[in-house]
């Protein structure tokens, strides 16, 4: 059955295991129990972006990939030399090293990114 990555998330576990999801709000209400079970593998999901990400966010338990698949972003990397921008425009991919807060500025709307995380753990605070 076809998936599409902004509706359906897809979660690859530690055993080679891959479970599709319902996406969106639907994946983020979960209740802490049953979102938990997802934290330990790898969420792949996709976001079009209007306007400048509300938040920055880190995750401590692995690098994130991050794939614009249209428009145009600054990523945002707040590394212990500094403040980093990485520009990505049409299309183009940044490895978010674990640790690092990182936040989007739209250049271009939409933009649309595909991003392949390992959630556990991941905090997120006001941009």
């Amino acid at each position: 059955m076809p998936l599409n990555p902004q509706h359906d998330y897809v979660h690859l576990a530690a055993d080679g295991s891959a479970t599709a999801l319902p996406g969106g709000d639907a994946f983020w209400h979960l209740a802490a129990a049953e979102s938990a079970r997802y934290g330990a593998g790898w969420l792949v999901s996709e976001y079009e972006f209007v306007a400048d990400w509300p938040t920055w966010e880190m995750h401590p338990e692995g690098d994130e990939f991050v794939y614009l698949l249209s428009g145009e972003v600054d990523l945002l990397l707040e590394t212990p030399a500094g403040l980093q921008s990485v520009t990505l425009a049409g299309r183009g991919a940044v490895v978010v090293p674990r640790g690092v807060w990182h936040t989007a500025k739209v250049r271009v709307a939409p933009s649309r990114m595909l991003h392949v995380t390992r959630g556990g753990g991941t905090q997120v605070r006001p941009a």
